[in-house]
């Protein structure tokens, strides 16, 4: 503790740095100025935090305080200045005598010996002597031709980054008093946080300009509105946003192609290149450049730009400075959008940033458009395909199924035309149904007419490949069809092979007559498309098929029974109308007492034995009496021994099977032996059967001359309605010179095959 009585000296601390006991505080005239202008300092930054509560726009704030700068100094001029990222310093407000030398907006180059550079290089303030040869640059040479002599800058650091600088200059030939630095650094701090403030304020507000412009979008995807109009209103948004001249909305197509899908000009007037123009990818440009990195690009001078991208934006829509970020819809490249000016300065360089944060919205917005579209045309699709199909069912004519398959195709896929095209046997492509595409229709590609296959066009590539192929420009086509679809003003085209049963039955193609290609997901589509109509073809084929079979059963069946009846006719019923007229007789000759009524008995005897006979060898034409008693096995030995042309035989299924497979087994077998030795000029028959998996095998093979067909009548047809009739499978080989082979497979669980037809 302090003495009682004990004297204490309290002094104050102010502004100056300086202790001063309190009874002398204010009395010194030095102190009184330094104190007035403190307050003077004070009064100035409250002015200015005023302005930045209230609001204010960037611009005032920045004018008011170069104004309080240059009113606070004894100065000439003051000025505040922002670094660009280019090396630039750009005048952004400006007091004083000498404005016009640097008015607002102007930019100057950093570099040399000057106040400018130096807090640009350092980050601390700077001083220079612009009397002195000293000083060089491009901005030293300015402020001395506006006759400044000395000059100092502070600089301006927002959240920790150099923003710019406050620069205060004289025309007097004294230099600045030597406390500006430390005043001027003090209303710097002051500053800085009022532009931190002011930039926040206007990030705020640009932040939400941009959630309202998204919401908005948002709404017209909501609405399901058309995929076009919502490219055009998200390209109009950021031209408004960001303030550029161009936004071009752009999507990446395969083979280095790139579509204009929408676009915003502020001149208000329509893009130079349309919606729907195409680019090839390369070069230096912006769109290149963002679609091979995946990245934002940028070019701020269009004086080095190749491509045809970027002769197109740097002479035909005058871009100056552009700006790409990439769109990535769901995990995939989708494309890009695209800002400019066509003015003669750089885009802001925050514009990737908000840009990239514009397109992340815009991406979702993008990929409901399409998904919404996608399931309208997933609806449509279905709905194309049930009338196929119910046209289908009700049995209509083949033709006409055709032709409304290629119907709902070219109007399902906007086409310009559609068709179908069927592949004949003699390597021709066949024109089975067509739509739109009247000149096509009404001059070469019409129904029925034929091409040869081979060349550079859609019905080759498919056949080749069997699998979707497309064609772009049908530059490299010089055949005849691949010309004549040039002619008719396709420009490009899929096809997608029509596969019936495992093979390439034909295909359905779609083409289009502008620079426009077709969809990317055409081919899948398409393909998806194609797979129930290849159902559709088989089963008509198939119901032909099985009324022609039917044909074929009730041929061979009133074939069988005429010849029943030419057989009973011409033999037994002959012998037996004989034999009444005996017994007839011999009943006279008793009567009259005449005749050898025993020799006559026996006669008619011997005859009747001789129709039994008849008629047991008809019978057995019609179901061999050995196969009912005895089986399969026993029964092909006996074809075997009285076939005229030797047979090795190997049996191993001796094991008796359901009746009408035996049937079916024993009159191919019956069959195939005939044919070999009425036509196939055979020396030796090699004949197995045998069981397998629950199936029972039959094969037949001769050597000799081949060429058999069961499609051109022989009695194998009949044979193979019968074995599919019970859910089994007759193959025939049979080329020309090397012997007919036939292989049977038919399932031994009857009933199983007999509920499944």
């Amino acid at each position: 503790m302090l003495p009682v009585g004990h004297r204490v000296t309290v002094t104050f601390v102010n502004a100056l740095g300086a202790g001063a006991p309190d009874e002398g505080v204010g009395r010194d005239p030095a102190d009184q100025a330094r104190l007035g202008q403190l307050a003077e300092e004070q009064a100035a930054l409250r002015r200015v935090a005023t302005l930045v509560a209230r609001g204010a726009a960037p611009e005032e704030v920045f004018t008011a305080v170069a104004g309080e700068v240059g009113q606070l100094f004894p100065v000439d001029q003051a000025a505040l200045c922002r670094y660009e990222p280019d090396g630039a310093l750009t005048f952004v407000s400006q007091w004083g005598r000498v404005t016009d030398r640097f008015p607002v907006g102007s930019r100057w180059m950093l570099g040399g010996h000057n106040v400018g550079t130096l807090v640009f290089q350092t980050g601390r303030p700077a001083r220079v002597d612009y009397s002195a040869k000293s000083s060089s640059g491009e901005i030293g040479a300015g402020i001395r031709a506006a006759g400044l002599r000395s000059a100092i800058g502070t600089p301006i650091l927002v959240e920790g980054s150099l923003w710019g600088t406050i620069a205060v200059a004289s025309q007097r030939e004294q230099p600045l008093p030597t406390d500006t630095e430390a005043r001027l650094a003090s209303f710097t701090e002051l500053v800085a946080t009022a532009v931190a403030n002011t930039e926040s304020r206007a990030a705020m507000a640009r932040l939400a300009e941009e959630q309202t412009a998204l919401r908005r979008v948002a709404v017209l995807v909501a609405r399901a509105t058309a995929p076009e109009q919502v490219f055009a209103a998200v390209a109009a948004e950021v031209g408004g946003l960001l303030g550029v001249d161009y936004t071009v909305l752009i999507r990446s197509d395969p083979q280095d192609m790139i579509t204009v899908v929408g676009g915003w000009t502020a001149t208000g007037v329509a893009l130079p290149s349309p919606a729907g123009s195409r680019f090839e990818v390369g070069g230096r440009n912006v769109s290149t450049l963002t679609l091979r990195t995946g990245r934002s690009a940028r070019l701020d001078a269009y004086v080095d730009v190749t491509g045809s991208i970027g002769d197109t934006g740097a002479q035909g829509w005058g871009f100056r400075s552009s700006v790409g970020v990439p769109i990535s819809v769901e995990g995939r490249p989708w494309g890009l959008i695209l800002v400019a000016y066509t003015r003669d300065e750089q885009l802001p360089a925050n514009t990737e940033a908000r840009l990239a944060s514009f397109t992340e919205l815009v991406a979702t917005a993008i990929a409901n458009t399409e998904s919404r579209a996608s399931l309208a045309r997933m609806a449509e699709e279905q709905a194309a395909l049930r009338r196929v199909a119910t046209l289908v069912a009700r049995g209509v004519p083949q033709e006409e199924i055709f032709a409304a398959v290629t119907g709902e195709v070219g109007r399902l896929f906007l086409a310009y035309y559609a068709g179908m095209y069927r592949y004949e046997s003699d390597d021709m492509l066949a024109f089975v149904a067509s739509w739109g595409g009247a000149e096509l229709t009404q001059r070469s590609l019409h129904v029925g007419s034929r091409w040869k296959i081979g060349g550079h066009n859609l019905g080759t590539l498919v056949l080749e490949t069997g699998r979707p192929a497309r064609i772009e420009g049908y530059v490299e086509s010089s055949d005849p069809l691949g010309t004549a679809v040039r002619q008719s003003g396709i420009r490009s085209a899929v096809g997608v092979p029509i596969t019936v049963e495992g093979r390439v039955w034909g295909l359905i193609g779609i083409g289009a007559a502008s620079e426009q290609s077709l969809a990317l997901d055409t081919e899948e589509h398409l393909a998806s498309f194609t797979e129930l109509v290849a159902t559709a073809i088989a089963n008509a084929e198939s119901r032909s098929e099985l009324a022609t079979s039917r044909r074929r059963i009730v041929a061979a069946s009133d074939e069988a029974r005429r010849r029943i009846e030419r057989d009973l006719h011409d033999g037994t019923q002959q012998r037996l109308v004989s034999l009444g007229l005996a017994v007839r007789a011999a009943e006279a000759d008793i009567a009259a007492g005449r005749g050898d009524l025993r020799a006559e008995l026996s006669r008619i005897a011997a005859g009747l034995a001789d129709a039994v006979a008849e008629l047991q060898e008809v019978s057995r034409g019609i179901h061999p009496a050995i196969l009912s008693e005895r089986g399969l096995g026993p029964a092909l030995r006996t074809l075997a021994r009285r076939s005229a042309v030797p047979v090795e035989l190997d049996v191993t299924a001796d094991a008796r099977c359901p009746e009408p497979v035996e049937i079916a087994a024993y009159y191919v077998a019956s069959e195939a032996l005939a044919n070999a030795m009425k036509h196939a000029q055979a020396s030796r028959v090699q004949m197995s059967l045998a069981t397998r998996n629950g199936s029972l095998l039959l094969s037949i093979r001769d050597d000799g001359i081949g060429g058999a067909d069961p499609a051109r009548g022989s009695g194998l047809a009949g044979l193979a309605d019968r074995v599919e009739a019970l859910g089994g499978s007759i193959q025939v080989r049979s080329a020309a010179g090397a012997g007919t082979h036939i292989t049977v497979d038919l399932p031994l669980v009857y009933e199983l095959a007999q509920g499944a037809g």
